[in-house]
């Protein structure tokens, strides 16, 4: 994708071929806006291709929407995984969309994106304007747009509840953004889709999505770790499932996803994900949370390709294609999990966490067998004694360390997508008891980091032994070490 996509622009030439083949791999790369109808579309849009003078592209259907186009009604070009170039490249303006996909712009308003980017306002419009052709209100708003035709479409809410579920601040701005994006009123978006099976409604009340991911997507090996890694009372699997509670802005919810199939290369694919949340304003933090956590934006045909003619990782992803690095729905949550699993087995940490979330935690009804807390807040746990703790005590002072300094007043240590991962891990180093192993595993699944090794990692020698390899030189992995990692992990669950 890099001969299509650089950090601050597009190259025509290279768009317009990917358009021409309509390839897969580019739909939420960029998009593709025909001055001759007025709409934009995914690269890989059944129409008939227009010709190279009447199309120009566009890195977000946001630059797309500020130019005056329109979605297209065929290929529904917002309803495409995220571009994999924010993760890869961690620029202010990719860190920056993380957070306006979180739903942050519409919780704190543009003054707080700046912050947790560290910008002010006014320069992370430009930046964002320069680099993605809008800036963080348009973005945003496009955002909004996306999330509530999704729920017109897929689930039987009311239109007002649509409208505060996407975070429109009113109707009338719900109605005139979709009229102007998709050219449509919201019954004529429901209407349009009428005909689709509804075996998806919730009879219960729950939201039930489907989340694009690009293919091929490993599902079943990511349910296998998510089991595995389970913290009881807030988590829980069975057979293609897993489930767990979830901490929101506006209060606790909780997320199932169904993970049972592999899905093949060809096309985008979608992973079933069902939420049952406290408020309906949470649904665009909800969404989000539960693509981090699937790795959903992951580009697999890129990470199979830079492998392809490794002799140690070629084989391994050719028995499993599209393996996914597994996210989080919550940094400071990922964190405090990863000091209590220093030094022991998964299996251990997931027991002594348990310990501490029915102890700490927030107990709340979920519905679902074995989901019964929210993970402790940081407040909460570093107001702890340390030697109260299950667990040595200098593990059990670097867990109350790591707590205070995620609770600090000013937004503390932060361990979400808009932090600059350079200072994130430096700041995670300087803290008693915290090494490179943790800072690097918490940039690995928290931050989303695509290219991180753990050359110590217990898993990772036990792999390069069992297959037959010398301690591996990693470099030759770039920019996807972190994939590599997981082939390695993934290959001890094979024999």
């Amino acid at each position: 994708m890099s001969a299509v996509v650089g950090r601050a622009h597009l190259d025509p030439e290279s768009c317009y071929r990917a358009v021409k083949s309509r390839d897969r791999r580019f739909d939420g790369v960029f998009y593709t806006a025909v001055r001759t109808t007025g709409i934009y579309c995914r690269p890989s849009c059944p129409a008939r291709t227009p010709a190279y003078a009447n199309i120009t592209f566009h890195p977000t259907a946001a630059s797309a929407q500020a130019a005056g186009y329109r979605a297209c009604k065929r290929c529904l070009p917002d309803a495409t995984p995220g571009s994999p170039e924010w993760d890869v490249a961690a620029t202010a303006a990719g860190r920056a969309m993380r957070l306006i996909a979180d739903g942050v712009v519409d919780r704190e308003g543009v003054p707080g994106l700046a912050r947790r980017v560290g910008y002010t306002p006014r320069h992370l419009t430009r930046i964002l304007t320069a680099e993605l052709g809008a800036g963080p209100l348009a973005l945003a708003r496009a955002r909004r747009a996306q999330t509530a035709r999704v729920l017109i479409e897929s689930t039987g809410l009311g239109f007002a509840e649509v409208a505060f579920a996407a975070g429109f601040s009113s109707v009338r701005q719900f109605n005139q953004t979709l009229r102007e994006v998709y050219a449509a009123t919201p019954s004529q978006l429901r209407g349009a889709r009428r005909t689709r099976r509804r075996s998806d409604d919730a009879p219960d009340g729950s939201l039930v999505m489907r989340l694009a991911v690009r293919t091929p997507f490993a599902g079943q090996a990511l349910l296998s770790f998510l089991r595995d890694h389970a913290v009881p009372g807030l988590e829980t699997a069975g057979d293609g499932w897993y489930a767990r509670t979830i901490d929101l802005p506006h209060g606790p919810g909780v997320l199932r996803l169904d993970l049972g199939d592999d899905l093949r290369q060809g096309e985008t694919g979608f992973v079933r994900a069902t939420f049952r949340l406290t408020d309906l304003s949470d649904t665009t933090a909800a969404v989000e949370r539960a693509r981090r956590l699937l790795d959903a934006d992951c580009d697999p045909t890129a990470v199979g390709e830079a492998f392809a003619g490794d002799p140690l990782l070629g084989p391994l992803v050719r028995h499993r294609p599209g393996l996914r690095v597994p996210g989080c729905v919550d940094g400071p949550e990922l964190a405090i999990r990863t000091v209590v699993g220093q030094q022991v087995s998964v299996a251990g940490a997931s027991t002594v966490l348990g310990r501490i979330v029915l102890a700490h935690g927030r107990a709340v009804e979920t519905g679902i067998d074995g989901l019964t807390h929210l993970f402790p807040t940081r407040d909460e746990l570093a107001a702890l004694d340390p030697g109260t703790l299950p667990m040595p005590r200098a593990r059990g002072r670097a867990l109350v360390g790591l707590a205070r300094a995620l609770a600090e007043e000013g937004g503390g240590l932060p361990l979400d997508r808009g932090g600059d991962r350079a200072q994130v891990r430096d700041r995670l180093l300087a803290l008693p008891g915290i090494g490179p192993w943790t800072a690097d595993y918490v940039a690995l699944r928290a931050l989303g980091h695509p290219d991180v090794f753990l050359p110590t990692d217990v898993g990772v020698r036990r792999a390069l032994s069992r297959l037959g390899a010398p301690p591996a030189d990693p470099s030759g992995w770039r920019p996807w070490r972190s994939y590599a990692l997981m082939y390695l992990w993934n290959s001890l669950e094979a024999v």
